[in-house]
């Protein structure tokens, strides 16, 4: 169970730069602060309807959810065509690809190595909600 210490309540604003990174050569007039940034507000517009899992596996690489990223999990979004959805199929919970076509759901996984995910006509489907973003800890031993 991932702990948060401060109360969801109680914004925690950081501060960003006025201009994004790049990722070459670096720019030395970028280096001011414009404003901060609410992480909490950013990633969770609808508190009530949203928890965080920890991803286990490499099912998503594809879609860029890593093994030990946090996911952002929001219970009212419908899924649409694309979206990666926590998805309870006959009692087994786990991240897929969602789509609709004539009809029919279709999930899958978001690596080659997986075989492709068969959906008997019996299945019970339960979707737990949609990934509307991620948290890809690079020193993951500081977040467990």
């Amino acid at each position: 169970m991932l702990q948060i210490s401060r109360p969801w309540g109680a914004p925690v604003p950081l501060p960003i730069l006025t201009a994004a990174v790049r990722a070459g050569l670096p720019s030395p007039a970028d280096d001011s602060i414009e404003q901060e940034l609410d992480l909490q507000r950013l990633l969770v517009p609808n508190r009530t309807s949203t928890f965080l899992v920890r991803v286990s596996g490499d099912s998503m690489v594809l879609a860029r959810l890593f093994d030990g990223d946090i996911a952002v999990v929001d219970r009212s979004l419908s899924p649409a065509d694309g979206d990666i959805v926590v998805a309870d199929v006959d009692g087994e919970r786990s991240f897929k690809i969602w789509s609709r076509s004539a009809g029919r759901i279709k999930l899958s996984f978001a690596n080659p190595r997986f075989p492709e995910f068969e959906i008997g006509d019996d299945a019970v489907i339960e979707i737990w909600g949609v990934v509307s973003g991620s948290i890809n800890p690079r020193r993951r031993a500081s977040v467990r």
